[in-house]
């Protein structure tokens, strides 16, 4: 019996073995018959370690995700989003500047073969990676509350620690010269070291279908990335990668225009956001 057990433990080394979840709870069982049968009434040390270990063992492969059909494709989706981002922004070559702020704000832009015009904003933050990681993944949902551009943000659904689908209202421009947008979307967040990503692409999900009365558009690849500032790493580079199809008859002199002061807008009022966090937390250590 013991060989096989360990047979059947060396299985789980394989990553397609390890995706089987059953043949892992098998070896765990497994694991603990055998130091049971072994170990008799008194167990030596050398049993007791390992019993501990393959406790700890245990713990890890509960805490593991096991994820259905569904899940998986949300998750690759997300991560598929992710690489085509990080692969965009990796190109330094034919970006066109769209604007530059008074304070040094740039938006640029790019067309590229099957996905059309990309927007790429380019800022530095005064504060740290972590902070505004928390601020834009971690309190996602309260988005509406310090951007006017967005009416709602409400998450549909995790998956794990990294992906999610959420739906998102957009408000009306000034003079409604572009009518809210909703979208759906599954967002992938990712640490790196010390940068943060978050990327998204449209998906599709059974809690939200088409509304009736709102244009459902579409975005994707998507993705912000924020590290520290070469000149000081308690600031931020902040860059967003922005592709949307807004749908509907709008020139795209309009959607250019639009897109391009959505982005700054956007660094606008995630500064305030945060300087008003920091008056918070100073007025309450007072």
């Amino acid at each position: 019996m013991l060989p096989a057990t360990f047979k059947l433990c060396a299985g789980i080394s394989y990553r397609h073995m390890r995706n089987m979840t059953g043949l892992r709870r098998n070896a765990l069982t497994a694991i603990h018959y055998e130091l049971n049968r072994l170990a008799g009434p008194g167990p030596s040390n050398w049993i007791s370690q390992v019993r501990r270990r393959s406790s700890l063992l245990s713990s890890r492969i509960q805490e593991e995700e096991v994820y259905n059909e569904e899940e998986m494709s949300y998750v690759k989706q997300g991560e598929d989003a992710l690489q085509k981002a990080i692969s965009i922004l990796s190109e330094q070559d034919g970006w066109t500047v769209e604007t530059v702020a008074a304070n040094g704000d740039k938006v640029l832009s790019k067309v590229l073969p099957d996905i059309g015009k990309v927007f790429k904003l380019e800022v530095v933050m005064e504060q740290h990676p972590d902070n505004l990681y928390e601020e834009l993944v971690g309190k996602m949902e309260q988005m509406g509350d310090w951007n006017p551009n967005v009416k709602q943000v409400k998450i549909l659904q995790k998956i794990g620690q990294d992906t999610m689908v959420t739906h998102e209202v957009s408000a009306e421009t000034p003079g409604n010269v572009v009518g809210p947008r909703d979208f759906v979307s599954v967002r992938c967040a990712k640490r790196r070291g010390s940068t943060c990503f978050l990327a998204g692409m449209s998906t599709q999900h059974p809690k939200m279908p088409e509304q009736k009365g709102v244009i459902r558009a579409e975005n994707g690849p998507t993705c912000i990335v924020m590290k520290p500032f070469a000149e000081d790493p308690n600031k931020t580079k902040f860059t967003w990668l922005l592709s949307l199809d807004l749908k509907g008859w709008i020139p795209k002199t309009i959607i250019n225009k639009v897109l391009s002061q959505t982005q700054v807008d956007f660094a606008s009022h995630l500064r305030n956001r945060m300087a008003n966090n920091v008056s918070m937390e100073t007025a309450h250590a007072c």
